[in-house]
C-alpha cells in the first residue's frame, strides 16, 4: 500500500443488514489490515461490534461519512478468500444477509459483544446537591455507584431490585451523575497451564551447590527438585516440559515447597496456552483389503471422478460404503489434500471417529455443536495456523462446511438423503449437501454422496448424468438382507390381541432374541411419554399457551411440554375445562415405550436415545458405547437410531408405528417414510446372521410398506418421481417458501394476500400458491401464513431471487401493518 494513502474497509457486521458497511482505516494501520481479519467497529450511536473485513479499497462511501476502525483483533486473517466467496453464494442463493452467514459461520468464541456499563461521573459534586435532587430509586443506584464507581446493567438491576432500570439510568444521565460506556467482551479464552522448570541461567556448578544445601536444610525441596529431574529426563539434556500439577502430585509435595524453590532462584514457573482438544493415539491400523465388489465400485468411482465432480454411491445397508470412503480419504491424503466427512447427526460421529482415528490418528479432527465454544475456536485456529497438530480429515455435522479449509480435495456426504442436513432456523436456511457441492467447486474438489436410500433429487441428477452413479447391491461378508414382517395392528386390535403398543408377534421375537443374548432396537419417531392427554368426559386436550399445538406429556419430569417453544406446565390433577379428574394419556412416545418394556421384560437392560436423553455433551457416545459393549439389551429411539450405526449383535428391529409419517400432508412424506423404515431395517443382522424387522402398521397394503418389505427403492423412486412430475414438485421445479408472521391474526389475514399479489405480478398466477395457514399456524404467539413459489427448473436463475426481494420491498412500503410483518424465506424447503 502507498504511504499515507487513505484506505477504506467494507466490513460484514454480525447483524441482519443487507449491505456491507464502510469504515476508514487509520493511516498507521494501512500495512496491518487485510481481508478476513476481525475488527472492532462502532455502529449506531455508541455500540461496538466485531466485524469482518470483506475488502479494502480507496473509494469513500457516497451516502455517509465513514467512521474509523476502532481496533484490529487478528494479526493474520482468520477467514480466507474461498470462504468469503462461499459466504457470498450462501447469502445470494438462500436469500439472507451477509451478517446472517457470518453469525452461522464463525464459532461464538470468535465473536464478541459489547456490554453497556454505567460509570460514576467524577466531575459531579455529590455533596453539593440537595436530598430531594434524586428520587428514592435514584439514590439507591447513586449509593451503589459511589461504592463501585462503575457497574453492568445487570448489577444495576440487582442493586435496584427491579427488572426495568432504563428510566432510572436515563434520569441519572440527564442529571449528570452518571455516564455510560461500551466494554468489549471477548468470547474466546485460551486454556492455560502452569509449568515448572529449573532456572535456565543456573550452571551445573550452581545447581550442584544448591542441591547440597537443600540436602542439609530442606530435604522436601530437594525431593521435589529430584522429582522434576526424573519427569523432565533432565540428565538426557533434552528436557521435557513438566506441568506444575503433575510435579506436585508425583512428588507428593505442596505448592509452598515449590514456592520456596522459586524464591531461592533454583526453579521457576511459567504459564502457557494449552489445547482443549484431546490428543489421540497414533494410527494403529492399516487399510482393510476391499472385497471384490467393493474394489469394483472403488475403481468405478475413480474412473467417473475423471469426468464428474460429484458421484453418488447408492449402496444397500451394510454394503461397506465406509471402507470405500476410507480408501478415497487415503487417496486425498497421499495428494496432501484435506478431507471433509459430513454426517447428519452428532450421534454418528463417535463410532466413525474411533474408526478413522485408528487409521490416521491425530490427523482426524471433529467439529459439531456438542463441542464447547472454546473447543470449536481451537479447531478453527488449528486449520488457520497448524502448530501442535495438523488436521487433514475433519468429521462434522453441517456447520463444519464453514471451517477455514485451504486445500480441500474430497468432500464426503454420508446419508446424503437426511433432512438433518437442512438448517431450519435461524437464517441462513442452507442445505449442507447442496452447499458442499458449491464449496467443492470453489476448491476444485470432488464430492462423494452416499446413501442406502438416496434423495429423489440426487438420484434424478445421477440418472440425468449430472452426477456419476455407482450401485452397491451386495452386503459385505455375504450377509443377507433382513427378513421383514408386517404386523396389521388394526386386525390385532380388532381381535383384542395387542398388548399395550406391542403386537404378540413382536413381543415373542423380542423374547426369543433376549433368550439368545441378542440385542433389539425399537423405533418410535416421537419423544416424550405421550403426545397428549385428554379428558374422557369433555374431550378437552391441554394446549400450549403460545402455540397452536397440544402439550406433550413427559413422565420423568412430570410436565406437559411444548416441543415448539419450550413452554411447560405441571400435569393437571383435574380437567382445566370441566373440572373432572378423568384424564388419560393418549398415544405413546419413546419414554412410554421404555417404561412399558420394563413391565414385559423386567430383567432386560433398556435404554432410550432421543433428544431428551442425549442433551449432555458425551451422552450420544456413552449410549452407543454401552450398546456396543452389550451393556444394553433393548435400545428405544427416535430417528437417531436409524442413521448409519453399526452394531453386530442386533437381531430384531421393530418399527412401532409406521403410519405416523405415511399420512403426513407433505409431498415428501412417502419418500421420507421409505427412507426411515429402510434405514432402521438396515440395523438388523449387520454382522453374523440374518436379522428380522417387524413393522407395525394399520395400512399393510400401503405401497410404501410393500416397497420397504421388498427392498424396492427403484419402485418407490419411479412412482414418486412420476407424481412429482405430474404435480410440478422438485426435482422438476424449485421451491421457495415464504412465511409471514404477526402477533395479530386479523392483521396477518389482511396483509398476507398483498405479498401474494406482488409475487403473482412477477411470476404469474400458476406459480404462486397461498397464502395458507400451515399445519401448525401459531408458534411463540406469532400467527403464520405460507406462500409457496414454484419455478420450473429450466427457468430458475438469479433473477428469480431479485424479483422476490423486489416484491418484498413493495410489500413493506404498503403501510405500517405491512412493515410490522415478519417474513422468513426458505429456499428449497425440506
Amino acid at each position: 500500500m502507498e504511504e499515507r494513502a487513505t484506505w477504506f474497509a467494507d466490513v460484514i457486521l454480525p447483524l441482519a443488514v443487507p449491505n456491507l458497511y464502510t469504515y476508514r482505516v487509520p493511516y498507521n494501520w494501512n500495512e496491518l489490515v487485510k481481508p478476513g481479519q476481525r475488527v472492532v467497529v462502532q455502529f449506531g450511536k455508541n455500540k461496538l461490534y466485531m466485524a469482518l473485513i470483506k475488502r479494502l479499497h480507496q473509494v469513500p462511501p457516497a451516502d455517509y461519512q465513514a467512521k474509523y476502525l476502532q481496533d484490529i483483533l487478528d494479526k493474520t486473517p482468520i477467514v480466507n478468500d474461498i470462504q468469503l466467496q462461499f459466504w457470498d453464494w450462501i447469502a445470494a442463493y438462500y436469500l439472507c444477509t451477509p451478517g446472517d452467514v457470518l453469525n452461522a459461520a464463525l464459532p461464538a468464541g470468535l465473536k464478541f459483544s459489547s456490554e453497556t456499563r454505567i460509570v460514576r461521573n467524577e466531575e459531579f459534586a455529590l455533596d453539593e446537591v440537595k436530598e430531594d435532587f434524586f428520587t428514592e430509586k435514584e439514590w439507591k443506584l447513586v449509593i451503589a455507584l459511589e461504592a463501585k464507581r462503575e457497574m453492568s446493567m445487570d448489577e444495576a438491576a440487582e442493586a435496584l431490585e427491579v427488572k426495568s432500570i432504563q428510566p432510572v439510568i436515563q434520569s441519572l444521565l440527564a442529571k449528570g451523575f452518571a455516564r455510560v460506556k461500551e466494554e468489549v467482551k471477548d468470547g474466546y479464552k485460551p486454556r492455560t497451564e502452569t509449568y515448572a522448570r529449573i532456572v535456565e541461567s543456573l550452571t551445573e556448578a550452581d545447581l550442584q551447590k544448591a542441591m547440597n544445601d537443600l540436602e542439609k536444610k530442606a530435604f522436601k525441596q530437594l525431593h521435589l527438585l529430584m522429582a522434576y529431574m526424573q519427569l523432565s529426563n533432565w540428565h538426557t539434556g533434552n528436557h521435557a516440559e513438566v506441568k506444575k500439577s503433575k510435579l506436585l502430585s508425583y512428588s507428593d509435595c505442596t505448592a509452598s515447597v515449590l514456592e520456596q524453590l522459586v524464591k531461592k532462584g533454583i526453579m521457576e514457573t511459567y504459564v502457557r496456552d494449552v489445547s482443549r482438544l484431546p490428543l489421540s493415539d497414533k494410527a494403529i491400523e492399516d487399510a482393510n483389503a476391499l472385497a471384490d465388489f467393493q474394489q469394483v465400485a472403488y475403481n468405478d468411482i475413480k474412473e467417473q471422478l475423471k469426468e464428474k465432480d460429484v458421484v453418488l454411491i447408492h449402496g444397500v445397508t451394510s454394503s461397506g460404503k465406509t471402507e470405500i470412503y476410507m480408501q478415497l480419504i487415503e487417496d486425498a491424503l497421499q495428494q496432501k489434500k484435506q478431507v471433509l466427512y459430513l454426517l447428519p447427526e452428532i450421534a454418528l460421529t463417535a463410532q466413525l471417529v474411533n474408526r478413522l482415528k485408528k487409521r490416521w490418528g491425530d490427523k482426524v479432527g471433529v467439529y459439531h455443536s456438542k463441542y464447547s465454544d472454546n473447543e470449536r475456536v481451537e479447531v478453527w485456529n488449528t486449520l488457520v495456523n497448524p502448530k501442535d497438530r495438523n488436521y487433514s480429515v475433519i468429521v462434522g455435522t453441517r456447520s463444519s462446511l464453514y471451517l477455514p479449509f485451504n486445500n480441500l480435495g474430497v468432500l464426503i456426504i454420508d446419508e446424503e438423503h437426511d433432512s438433518s442436513y437442512k438448517q431450519q432456523d435461524p437464517a441462513p436456511r442452507y442445505h449442507a449437501r447442496d452447499a458442499a457441492i458449491y464449496l467443492a467447486h470453489l476448491h476444485g474438489a470432488k464430492v462423494i454422496l452416499g446413501s442406502a436410500t438416496p434423495s429423489l433429487e440426487s438420484y434424478y441428477n445421477a440418472l440425468q448424468k449430472k452426477y456419476g452413479l455407482v450401485e452397491l447391491t451386495t452386503r459385505y461378508g455375504g450377509m443377507e438382507m433382513p427378513e421383514i414382517d408386517v404386523c396389521d395392528v388394526a386386525e390385532e386390535k380388532r381381535k383384542k390381541l395387542m398388548k399395550s403398543f406391542f403386537s404378540p408377534f413382536l413381543l415373542k421375537n423380542i423374547e426369543d432374541a433376549l433368550s439368545k443374548k441378542e440385542q433389539v432396537i425399537l423405533f418410535q419417531n416421537r419423544r416424550g411419554f405421550a403426545p397428549f392427554i385428554e379428558c374422557n368426559i369433555c374431550a378437552n386436550v391441554p394446549q400450549c399457551i403460545n402455540c397452536d399445538v397440544s402439550l406433550t406429556y413427559h413422565k420423568k419430569a412430570d410436565l406437559l411440554r411444548c416441543h415448539y417453544c419450550g413452554y411447560s406446565t405441571a400435569l393437571p390433577k383435574t380437567c382445566p375445562a370441566c373440572g373432572r379428574p378423568d384424564l388419560e394419556v393418549k398415544g405413546f412416545g419413546t419414554e412410554r415405550v421404555e417404561e412399558e418394556l420394563a413391565i414385559f421384560f423386567p430383567a432386560a437392560k433398556i435404554a432410550r436415545m432421543d433428544l431428551d436423553s442425549t442433551r449432555a455433551k458425551h451422552s450420544h457416545s456413552q449410549i452407543i458405547s454401552l450398546f456396543e459393549d452389550r451393556e444394553i439389551d433393548i435400545l428405544v429411539g427416535t430417528q437417531m437410531v436409524t442413521k448409519g450405526l453399526d452394531f453386530d449383535n442386533v437381531s430384531i428391529v421393530g418399527v412401532l408405528n409406521a403410519d405416523a409419517g405415511l399420512h403426513f400432508p407433505d409431498f415428501r412424506s412417502p419418500e421420507k417414510s421409505y427412507q426411515l423404515m429402510a434405514q432402521v431395517s438396515g440395523r438388523a443382522g449387520r454382522k453374523n446372521k440374518r436379522g428380522k424387522v417387524i413393522i407395525q402398521t394399520n395400512s399393510p397394503e400401503h405401497p410404501i410398506i410393500k416397497q420397504v418389505v421388498n427392498n424396492d427403492f427403484m419402485g418407490m423412486y419411479t412412482e414418486q418421481i412420476e407424481e412429482r412430475r405430474k404435480f410440478a414438485y422438485p426435482p422438476f421445479t424449485r421451491l421457495i417458501e415464504i412465511t409471514l408472521s404477526q402477533k395479530n391474526q386479523d392483521d396477518l389475514d389482511a396483509v398476507s394476500p398483498d405479498l401474494a399479489i406482488e409475487l403473482k405480478k412477477r411470476f404469474g398466477e400458476e406459480r404462486v400458491l397461498g397464502p395458507e395457514f400451515p399445519i401448525v399456524s401459531k408458534v411463540n404467539n406469532f400467527y403464520m401464513k405460507n406462500i409457496l413459489l414454484k419455478i420450473e427448473r429450466e427457468k430458475y436463475s438469479p433473477k428469480v431471487k431479485a424479483m422476490v426481494m423486489e416484491a418484498m420491498a413493495e410489500f413493506y412500503h404498503k403501510g405500517k401493518e405491512h412493515a410490522r410483518t415478519r417474513i422468513k424465506i426458505d429456499v428449497d424447503p425440506q
